[in-house]
């Protein structure tokens, strides 16, 4: 599938993207993996150097991706990763290769930080994250800190 991809600074997302994002973050996190409504809308995505990494096929959003500046132990992040049901099956590996090409150039020299659901880990794995730390539960789902080294 030939997504169209933008990524936007936070100050300048229009209402149309901002819908979309919260639709499809809804969709897949709050219906499908049953993760509360409260704990998906963190107030993060419209502070500091939030990046949002849209891929459409048309006007239908596919793909998402949140990017954080780094934080004060000098990683940014990844997150709020997410693909449509029907467009699963490599559209995934594109979209983390584009957020981690964009971190390397927004803020170069510095490692990225993602908190993965547990049986995702090989998948982040393939993208060059590291599991760090333990398991634990965000939402009632295993997650696992991984890391990837600057490049």
């Amino acid at each position: 599938m030939d997504l169209t991809w933008e990524l936007v600074h936070h100050r300048d997302l229009t209402a149309r993207q901002t819908y979309e994002m919260l639709r499809l973050r809804g969709i897949v996190f709050v219906d499908e993996q049953q993760v509360p409504a409260a704990l998906e809308i963190d107030g993060v995505d419209l502070t500091g150097e939030t990046r949002h990494l849209f891929g459409w096929n048309g006007d239908a959003l596919l793909a998402y991706a949140r990017l954080l500046e780094p934080d004060h132990h000098g990683a940014s992040h990844i997150g709020r990763v997410v693909v449509a049901s029907d467009a699963r099956g490599g559209t995934g590996t594109e979209l983390v290769r584009r957020g981690v090409v964009a971190c390397e150039e927004l803020w170069p020299g510095q490692p990225i930080m993602l908190g993965a659901q547990n049986h995702l880990r090989g998948f982040y794995g393939r993208h060059g994250f590291e599991p760090v730390g333990e398991i634990y539960d965000e939402a009632g789902i295993p997650h696992i800190d991984m890391v990837r080294p600057p490049a």
